[in-house]
């Protein structure tokens, strides 16, 4: 399997996974045009995706969909509440409520908690390998921890920094917002989850959607390093994946 986050953050994101049989998007977050620019850049045609996984439909997470999809034709899975609150009909559709598997990829859904119509996390798993994608949530339910122990790779949501947020400029109901149960995951929210996720298969973790108003790399980083040394877990690589600057293309080996 390998792995590129394009982009992440506020302003829009989308991931690419692929394994032997499949080559397929995380989101649509950004424009088409620079999502296809990203794709050539890692060397990947973007005629040659063939399904794109919807997490939730706010924005930064489908904003080039509509575009990508005129040209480039993928299978979009998504829920049917999701294509009801993206405002357009979607052709060439499957509804993901449950696990499935396609070719090579098996999909296990796990059902996060944001303030949107319905979001997705998931695992994707080929070969023996597998990747834990979870962004946009206010929690993890204890239900799905099994589900996501032990993974190969975790691109994992590190949001913000609480203090950071109280004393930025959002203003109170906003700072709720991001704060509750159908928010965002907190830098020490996903240093907890990912300290009782990752095991001696993991190989890589990469923090996504790092807001640019209330947190930063360095802070988020230290979090989660503090976090794992204090629990006496073993530290993987670890990277912060960026607004405008796609990660490297990784495979994973394990």
């Amino acid at each position: 399997m390998k792995i590129c986050v394009l982009a992440s953050g506020s302003k829009g994101n989308s991931s690419y996974i692929e394994t032997d049989k499949t080559k397929s998007l995380v989101d649509l977050g950004m424009s088409a045009g620079y999502i296809a620019k990203s794709l050539k850049s890692i060397g990947v045609d973007p005629s040659e995706i063939q399904r794109v996984f919807i997490t939730h439909a706010h924005t930064d997470h489908v904003a080039g969909l509509k575009v990508f999809l005129k040209k480039y034709h993928p299978v979009v899975y998504l829920t049917k509440k999701m294509e009801e609150e993206l405002g357009f009909e979607i052709e060439d559709k499957v509804y993901i409520d449950d696990n499935t598997s396609i070719d090579d990829l098996d999909v296990t859904v796990i059902k996060t908690s944001h303030d949107a119509a319905d979001s997705n996390g998931y695992v994707f798993s080929s070969g023996g390998k597998s990747i834990v994608y979870i962004t946009d949530t206010g929690y993890i339910h204890v239900k799905n921890f099994e589900k996501l122990k032990n993974k190969s790779l975790y691109v994992f949501e590190s949001n913000h920094d609480v203090r950071l947020l109280r004393e930025g400029k959002y203003p109170y109901y906003l700072q709720q917002r991001i704060l509750s149960d159908k928010g965002h995951l907190s830098n020490k929210d996903s240093a907890y989850y990912l300290s009782n996720f990752i095991g001696d298969k993991t190989e890589q973790i990469i923090l996504i959607h790092l807001s640019e108003e209330n947190n930063r790399p360095e802070v988020a980083l230290k979090t989660l390093l503090d976090t794992l040394e204090k629990k006496g877990v073993r530290v993987p690589n670890i990277e912060i994946a960026m607004q405008r600057e796609s990660t490297e293309l990784i495979e994973l080996w394990k």
